[in-house]
């Protein structure tokens, strides 16, 4: 658990000044007096360049030297309004960055813990979700939420918001690629854009580990591709609020009225880059140990299985792509197809033959997911697609690439879909809905890469430039 030294002395005014704010919020902590222990002393002396500084706090291995009650308020999470706030994540987790921007946005201090530094956090984590890990896991005065939505923290924390009342020209739903692009496009032309995005910057993509195929860059991680893009369009003037969860859309006089779990927003005109979810395989097992050994994104759950063996099911790009970046800190992967050859490009089907701990098992289909006594993934029984023989294929994790669906259900009876769930267009983008258009995989016929997600954002700027000119 969480460890607090303080090395101090009884005479220090700044230490009965530390400690008389570390009782007052209830923080424990172990007071070391350097004028009785010798090793104490060297050890501040070390820290602070030589200096013998007072009060030294040490907490979790990260040193203080002399923090004033803001920065202790700041480091542990204390509020004076809403008490303590500690968040256990990981810094490559993109709920964990969700809600981490959200507390900053509504100035509320927070403890920050990191599970991947600290075995005990961990520990935790898994206590909480009955043997789960799942982050953000946030603690509000010792309640924890488990991943909770920006509306949860906002009623949990009794944050009193206030009401937006612009009327903007677009309003983007979605921040990745497309939506991006379209908000950089439309405020170089004076056009005044809000992006709202469910979950964080960056979409899809800002989970993909590796891009080698984006001009211009011959390999770029996707988070960096997508924090350029976000940073390049907040420079021409866009905002961008994530953690608002689009339900629905109306027209009301000149305008559209989009209800979010945060409030009611207006614009002129909308554009739809909501982007696509991950398909599962509906198979027994899989809802109930969906994070507890079965996910679906290597980059935000694959630090979980460093030197562990894993299995990766698909065929597509995706799969091998994610297959590929896995077996980089994964002792062994083995991809698990449905068919008798890869779908995905020579590119990566070459790639394959150089890795060793890579093994390929063609012509298996999946049937049912097996976990252990206490509810974790521990196996995967497969069935032999040409001689029908059943067997099961023990791991640690197991991850599912095997396709997208469009996030459109919340707008599923205002504009026209197909019988897949996607977005039908005409030019531009436009949908059936004149002032609202569509742009990135969430759109009928769209090429789900990011460079092609670019352009629809183009197209799309383009089509609301000419209505909001008409109209």
């Amino acid at each position: 658990m969480q460890e607090i030294l303080f090395y101090g002395a009884d005479w220090c005014s700044d230490c009965r000044r530390a400690k008389s704010y570390l009782n007052a919020n209830n923080v424990k902590y172990t007071f070391i007096d350097v004028d009785l222990d010798q090793k104490a002393t060297d050890l501040v002396q070390k820290i602070n360049n030589g200096k013998r500084i007072i009060p030294t706090l040490i907490i979790d291995n990260d040193p203080l030297t002399n923090p004033s009650n803001d920065v202790l308020a700041n480091v542990l999470g204390l509020n004076e309004d809403v008490g303590k706030v500690v968040v256990y994540g990981a810094d490559w987790c993109p709920d964990c960055r969700r809600a981490k921007s959200y507390l900053q946005d509504n100035y509320i201090n927070f403890q920050f813990v990191d599970v991947d530094q600290h075995e005990w956090a961990t520990a935790k984590v898994e206590a909480i979700n009955k043997g789960k890990r799942i982050i953000p896991t946030i603690f509000i005065n010792d309640k924890s939420f488990t991943n909770p939505s920006n509306a949860v923290l906002r009623d949990a924390l009794a944050l009193d918001e206030e009401k937006s009342t612009t009327l903007y020209d677009t309003i983007i739903v979605g921040a990745g690629a497309a939506g991006l692009t379209t908000s950089i496009y439309a405020q170089r032309d004076r056009f005044n854009s809000l992006i709202i995005e469910k979950k964080n910057i960056g979409g899809n993509t800002y989970l993909t580990s590796k891009i080698e195929n984006y001009p211009g860059f011959t390999k770029i991680s996707g988070p960096k591709l997508m924090d350029k893009m976000a940073e390049q369009a907040i420079t021409y003037g866009a905002e961008i609020k994530t953690g608002v969860d689009l339900q629905s859309i109306s027209k009301s006089s000149n305008c559209f009225e989009l209800e979010t779990n945060m409030g009611k927003y207006k614009a002129r005109s909308v554009v739809l880059a909501v982007g696509s979810t991950y398909r599962k395989l509906n198979i027994p097992g899989e809802d109930e140990m969906i994070g507890a050994g079965i996910h679906f994104c290597a980059t935000c759950d694959g630090a979980f299985y460093r030197e562990k063996e894993i299995l990766v099911i698909g065929g597509g790009n995706s799969a091998l792509e994610e297959g590929i970046f896995l077996a980089g800190f994964c002792k062994k992967v083995t991809i698990v197809n449905r068919n008798n050859e890869f779908k995905a490009s020579t590119t990566y089907v070459d790639k394959l033959s150089s890795i060793e701990n890579i093994v390929v098992l063609h012509n298996k289909i999946s049937k049912k997911f097996i976990g252990d006594d206490k509810g974790l993934f521990h196996s995967l029984m497969v069935e032999d697609s040409e001689s029908g023989e059943e067997s099961e294929l023990n791991a640690d994790g197991v991850f599912i690439f095997i396709g997208l669906i469009p996030n459109t259900k919340s707008f599923d009876k205002f504009i026209a879909l197909n019988d897949q769930g996607f977005i039908q267009t005409t030019g531009m983008g436009q949908t059936s809905v004149k002032g609202i258009f569509a742009a990135g995989d969430c759109r009928e016929g769209a090429i789900a890469q990011v460079a092609a997600a670019t352009g629809e954002g183009v197209l799309a700027s383009y089509g609301l430039k000419a209505f909001l000119k008409s109209h």
